[in-house]
């Protein structure tokens, strides 16, 4: 009976939900193979000038990452900012290290990330290599993000593979902001694999994160940290301009992601919708990455206290519904929700369904004139 009440007093979500879930496979249609057909027409572009084509597809790309915010900002689901001001490292080279809980941590952080300048044309993702075979992966193929192979069999390879991508990707391209996930899946996955990992190493048990891995964050202070030895050694970098300043990450930004009651958003939310608005805080500490510790044993203690503090913290938060002022800097930035642009989300609308009209024309001439010639 509680059941039936519950669907009759929340009827209006089922039609709601199924134009969502319309509109958003809608949008794939029309803005995936948009930015895929784009990419292949400008690809001599990358022969004959690789700036100017890795710049356009930094656009696109941005553009199709504004598509996904829509989605969960149209829903109601907020983000809000708040710990240490982060415009400091906004144009700036900056490892990202986050707890993740759910399939909603990346939409989200595309939602906090979008309205912010020159961000997410020149980031780089690090991601479990069962991403690329998703209805975004050709797209992060395309982008040159990282696909990181889970399990211990191929660990280490992976580990050596991300090497590579660094020297021949993500310096030559320019990239500023790499995200990684230091847990290396969600919490509910992780959860029973880290507290055994804890029983074995006499570590603390943890129940709003699990244990954080170091093996990709030092693999990236390694290569491209302050004190890379890769300065005087990057044959494999193609770029030239990238061989004589070797770009280094400057910052270190750690975000501690929040959600409501510590129930965390999924993907089905963000596509149905039917899930009340809430808001998700995205907590903030920046740290210089000359202060981060690059030798593996001070790495990983450094590591393990930051995910420690952020047990501590999500227990109060999800006690309290605010952060502790503890872990706060007489500097923090007031609480912020972020805020999209309905205008610029209705003209990268206009441009995707243009392109897709235009591609859809050409390819029907060139077909047309191919029949033609061969009949």
């Amino acid at each position: 009976m509680d059941n039936i009440r519950y669907v009759l007093r929340d009827w209006y979500k089922i039609p709601k939900g199924i134009f969502r879930l319309c509109f958003i496979l809608l949008n794939n249609v029309y803005c995936i193979p948009t930015y895929v057909v784009w990419m292949l027409l400008l690809s001599p572009l990358r022969k004959v000038n690789p700036d100017i084509y890795w710049r356009i597809e930094g656009y696109f790309f941005h553009w199709l990452l504004a598509m996904v915010s829509l989605w969960s900002y149209s829903a109601g689901y907020d983000v809000v900012e708040v710990g240490d001001d982060i415009t400091e490292c906004l144009e700036d080279r900056t490892l990202i290290i986050a707890n993740h809980q759910s399939t909603a941590d990346v939409p989200l952080m595309f939602a906090c990330f979008n309205p912010k300048k020159q961000v997410l044309p020149n980031i780089m993702w690090i991601m479990d290599s069962l991403f690329k075979y998703t209805n975004f992966g050709v797209v992060s193929v395309l982008h040159k993000d990282f696909f990181i192979m889970s399990g211990k069999s191929k660990r280490d390879k992976s580990l050596q593979a991300l090497i590579q991508h660094l020297l021949d990707a993500y310096v030559p391209l320019g990239r500023k902001w790499l995200v990684l996930f230091p847990e290396g899946g969600f919490l509910r996955k992780r959860k029973a694999i880290s507290h055994r990992y804890a029983e074995k190493m006499n570590l603390p048990k943890f129940e709003n994160v699990s244990l954080p891995r170091v093996g990709a964050m030092q693999i990236i202070m390694d290569t491209i940290g302050p004190k890379s030895t890769f300065n005087n050694n990057c044959n494999s970098v193609t770029n030239q301009v990238a061989k004589t300043k070797f770009p280094k990450i400057e910052w270190v930004l750690d975000i501690t992601i929040a959600y409501p009651k510590g129930w965390p958003i999924d993907i089905s939310h963000i596509v149905f919708g039917h899930r009340d608005p809430c808001q998700t805080v995205f907590f903030y500490r920046l740290y210089p990455c000359s202060k981060v510790p690059t030798d593996p044993d001070n790495m990983t203690k450094w590591l393990f206290q930051r995910w420690e503090e952020k047990e501590k913290m999500l227990e109060h938060f999800y006690k309290t519904g605010e952060f502790s002022r503890e872990y706060s800097r007489n500097d923090m930035c007031t609480p912020k929700v972020v805020v999209q642009d309905y205008l610029r989300f209705l003209i990268l609308h206009v441009f995707f369904i243009a392109s897709t009209y235009i591609h859809i024309q050409m390819f029907t001439a060139v077909y047309s004139y191919y029949n033609y010639l061969v009949y």
